[in-house]
């Protein structure tokens, strides 16, 4: 006797079974909104594979960096330094070389780049929107330097604050004025790794160097990045579209911000249409009264959760001091009417500073949120 299987239970059994004999990946977006006419790209431009001192293949960078959401990557090996050099011989082009063609077919745009490594001073320097980093292994760091500018490279200080090679004092030394006024230097990371440096902010604002966020990963990403709490630091890129060369004019231009720990760095220009696209007003209007409480909801369609602190207070109603915007999230929030005041106004004004939002100057970043009232 035939056994028939209900047609809903058939399609489940199968869609169990091609879920667990497909290969397929899964990618956790990141949502950041695009602003100004602009595309908001995540980025990491300082990575390492086997080919220096990194522990996985390149194109398994590739495949980590579509799994978090990346939009673009740049594998940068270290010149000089390439301690599986005895089992990896290869010139310093094969990481490029090796993942560009996963790279394509994932839709990620990868940076040929390279990591010039040298003591302090200058420590180490990542040369990226290179064509060819065999040329770069010169004896004299200078002349490997002139030699990426030749190549229209973008050139940066990595992690200027890094113990192991400014122990005391993170300091600006007269080699890197040297490289700045040759016009090779041009950028700076702010947070490598897990390590923020105050420091570098204050020389990008006061010498006008593009500010990044970089992983300098070397580990496979699970084990730098083990849980949902640990997340990757990127820099984000205002590009007039995802190619290798709008990307390049928007570092030279100097739209970046960089995400790490939930703490956003950037222009103000940038960090303001990030916050106002972020939230959205669910009431259509409160109709707020002296003496009346009303629930304000507040969706932050980011990914990044917003800390507000009052910097001033409201007029005819009263708000909390502090509020917490989770990414993702819809919050409800207590307003209370204090005067008469209050009925006659259109729009209730909110004035508060966002504490996880810089600007170059390392200031909170004012924000207001107007709130529909009749």
């Amino acid at each position: 006797m035939k056994m028939l299987i209900p047609r809903g239970i058939l399609t489940t059994l199968l869609l169990i079974l091609l879920l667990t004999t497909s290969n397929a990946q899964y990618r956790k977006e990141i949502h950041i909104p695009n602003i100004l006419g602009y595309q908001t790209l995540k980025c990491d431009f300082h990575i390492h594979t086997v080919f220096s001192d990194g522990d996985v293949w390149p194109t398994v960078r590739v495949q980590e960096a579509w799994a978090e959401g990346l939009d673009v990557i740049a594998i940068t090996d270290h010149i000089e330094y390439r301690p599986h050099s005895v089992d990896m011989e290869a010139d310093l082009n094969r990481p490029y070389e090796v993942a560009k063609p996963l790279a394509d077919q994932m839709g990620i745009i990868l940076v040929r780049g390279a990591e010039i490594t040298r003591n302090m001073p200058p420590g180490h320097l990542t040369a990226i929107f290179i064509k060819n980093a065999n040329l770069l292994e010169r004896e004299d760091w200078w002349e490997a330097c002139v030699e990426a500018r030749e190549q229209g490279a973008f050139v940066f200080w990595n992690h200027p604050g890094w113990k192991q090679q400014q122990p005391d004092t993170t300091r600006w030394w007269p080699e890197h004025s040297r490289l700045m006024n040759a016009g090779i230097l041009k950028g700076i990371e702010l947070f490598s790794g897990d390590e923020f440096y105050p420091e570098a902010l204050r020389w990008a604002q006061e010498k006008n160097l593009t500010i990044l966020a970089n992983s300098n990963i070397h580990a496979p990403s699970s084990q730098a990045y083990p849980s949902p709490a640990a997340k990757r630091p990127i820099s984000l890129v205002f590009a007039l579209d995802k190619s290798e060369s709008a990307i390049k004019a928007a570092l030279a231009d100097n739209r970046t911000a960089v995400l790490f720990n939930d703490t956003l760095i950037g222009e103000r220009r940038f960090l303001t249409p990030i916050f106002i696209s972020a939230i959205e007003i669910k009431n259509t209007k409160l109709n707020l009264k002296d003496q009346d409480i009303k629930y304000l909801q507040i969706y932050n369609n980011s990914d990044i959760p917003f800390r507000l602190h009052q910097r001033q207070p409201s007029i005819g109603f009263s708000c909390p001091e502090e509020i917490i915007l989770p990414a993702n999230r819809t919050v409800s929030i207590e307003l209370t009417g204090i005067s008469e005041e209050v009925e006659q106004m259109t729009t209730l004004k909110m004035f508060y500073e966002a504490t996880n939002l810089l600007t170059k100057r390392g200031e909170k970043l004012p924000v207001n949120i107007d709130v529909p009232n009749k």
